[in-house]
């Protein structure tokens, strides 16, 4: 079974910056796009950020310029770099596979707030 394991959420104030992680089971992460999702309360789970196995990548524009996807295959994991952050950011933030393929982990909640 797959699992998707995200980390590295927390509070932090607008303008700040946090990086998430996301580790997954096998060679996931090395064979398939990855995405960055989150979803803010009250509201639908959003694709924000993905990337390719040959590393491309793309963003959506609400992120574009301060969200960077990576990937290490050797370790199996896509992490997120996000910096000035905005309270309109604040989600639980997931990763899966784009398009999705597997079940939700658990999520990282970020919280952006003064």
């Amino acid at each position: 079974q797959v699992q998707l394991v995200e980390s590295g959420g927390g509070l932090v104030q607008p303008g700040g910056s946090l990086r998430l992680s996301c580790r997954t089971s096998g060679t996931i992460a090395s064979i398939y796009v990855m995405g960055w999702y989150r979803q803010a309360p009250g509201k639908q789970r959003e694709l924000v950020a993905f990337i390719s196995g040959g590393g491309s990548t793309s963003y959506a524009d609400a992120v574009k310029g301060r969200f960077t996807i990576s990937r290490d295959n050797a370790k199996n994991t896509v992490d997120l770099q996000m910096s000035s952050l905005r309270p309109e950011d604040t989600a639980v933030y997931f990763c899966n596979t784009a398009p999705i393929r597997f079940v939700w982990g658990q999520g990282t909640q970020v919280t952006v707030s003064s």
